[in-house]
């Protein structure tokens, strides 16, 4: 079975930087895609950043200037680098293997001075 299990999060100031972790067991990361969400209180859960089979990584239009995706074949993990971090950022950041019905169970992040 596939599980999700994210890490990383924490508190952080405005301005600061975080690396979430992903690690999966069960699914190859190299032949799915995979996508970081994002939900913040009172608000829908959206979509953060993805990754494709081919590596191909696309960005939400509010982080694609500070957010950078990746993996890590030999770990079997998927990575966020979140950099230039603002309030508007906090939210519990999930990790999701794409087409399918499996998330990790989530990791807070608190962007406040």
């Amino acid at each position: 079975q596939v599980q999700l299990v994210e890490s990383g999060g924490g508190l952080v100031q405005p301005g600061g930087s975080l690396r979430l972790s992903c690690a999966v067991s069960g699914s190859r990361v190299s032949v799915s895609g995979m996508g970081w969400y994002r939900q913040a209180p009172g608000r829908q859960r959206e979509m953060v950043a993805t990754i494709a089979t081919n590596g191909m990584p696309e960005y939400a239009d509010n982080v694609k200037d500070r957010f950078i995706i990746s993996r890590v074949v030999v770990e079997n993990t998927v990575y966020l680098d979140m950099n230039k971090l603002e309030p508007e950022d906090t939210a519990v950041y999930y990790c999701h293997k794409m087409m399918s019905n499996y998330w990790g169970q989530g990791t807070q992040v608190t962007v406040a001075s």
